[in-house]
């Protein structure tokens, strides 16, 4: 029997280049049209409902939001186009650029408290023992728990009496009573307090991640040489975690300049606005005011922002990376 080689398509593209030598031959590589099938297709209906989801609550109401801060609204009497004037008076407003400051001293002590927090947390609950998968789990709770019920017990917590919990814990060691969210010298630290204990855990995790991917040979090697255990986490543990750390960054600035929840629970922006933030100026503005088209542009500013800032940490991660 003979054997039957396979037949390709070949063209000459060599004759005419090399003034007719050597003929090259590569085979013609053939383009397949894909067809939609039922096969392509049943993918998309799995994500048609969440698909669905976002649009109508989310990427609608983002588009409604960004067309009503260029209107001054006026509910039944109709809407006037103001353009840009909105964005102007918010930028030139002192309760929103108060508000704005408050959200970055907020935001940067929640992000440096919670990230110091979660890695010394890591570190003493990093290893394979069986018995720290409950700690650990004890330890994430305020992650999981409410934001709205973890603000209204730590509220019950900040009573200023004598008699209250914190209160009466400080006077054993001779401190207090402090009056807390209740005094405008002391309600921002409270709530920056209050966020710390809450996001510390979450970050803790990241961090546990990231310890796992270290080689255990680079800490051997370090305390071979003579390092001591903070030599070790400064060469060997903190260029490790750099990703981590960026992603860390990343997310808890996210979520300190949109902080919302908690502030509103424990102080409602009080007192005497000294902890109104950019959300709660927002949200005074939409629904105590009725001014909805400074408050669409007030949400609108604060979208740019972090997106800004979002696009910027991933730019900078991904050149030095690259270098």
């Amino acid at each position: 029997m003979t054997a039957v080689q396979p037949v390709s398509d070949t063209r000459d593209v060599g004759s005419t280049a090399s003034g007719g030598g050597a003929v090259e031959t590569h085979p013609v590589r053939r383009r397949r049209r894909r067809r939609l099938t039922g096969a392509n297709f049943i993918p998309w209906l799995f994500l048609f409902p969440a698909a669905l989801i976002f649009l109508v609550f989310k990427f609608i109401p983002m588009a409604e939001g960004i067309r009503l801060s260029l209107f001054e609204v006026r509910p039944f009497l109709g809407d006037i186009f103001v353009g840009l004037k909105n964005y102007a008076t918010i930028l030139q407003d002192e309760k929103f650029l108060t508000a704005s400051w408050h959200t970055l001293v907020l935001a940067g002590g929640q992000t440096l408290g919670a990230m110091l927090i979660g890695f010394f947390l890591a570190l003493l609950l990093e290893g394979h023992a069986k018995s720290l998968w409950f700690v650990r789990s004890a330890v994430f709770l305020p992650v999981v728990a409410a934001t709205a019920v973890i603000g209204e017990i730590w509220r019950l917590f900040f009573y200023p009496a004598p008699e209250g919990f914190l209160n009466e814990a400080i006077s054993w060691v001779g401190l207090g009573p402090w009056e807390y969210i209740h005094s405008t010298d002391t309600s921002l630290v409270s709530v920056m307090f209050v966020g710390i204990w809450k996001h510390a855990p979450y970050d803790m995790v990241l961090i546990l991640a990231g310890l796992a991917g270290i080689d255990r040979q680079q800490y051997e090697a370090a305390a071979i040489d003579g390092a001591s255990t903070l030599q070790r986490i400064r060469n060997v543990t903190l260029p490790a975690l750099r990703p981590v750390i960026t992603i860390l960054l990343t997310l808890a600035a996210i979520r300190g300049l949109r902080v919302f929840t908690e502030v509103y629970v424990l102080t409602g922006g009080g007192p005497a606005g000294s902890t109104d933030v950019w959300m709660t100026r927002v949200y005074t503005t939409a629904f105590e005011q009725s001014e909805a088209g400074l408050a669409s542009a007030g949400s609108v500013l604060l979208f740019l922002v972090t997106l800004v800032l979002t696009v910027s940490v991933q730019w900078y991660r991904r050149r030095k990376e690259a270098r």
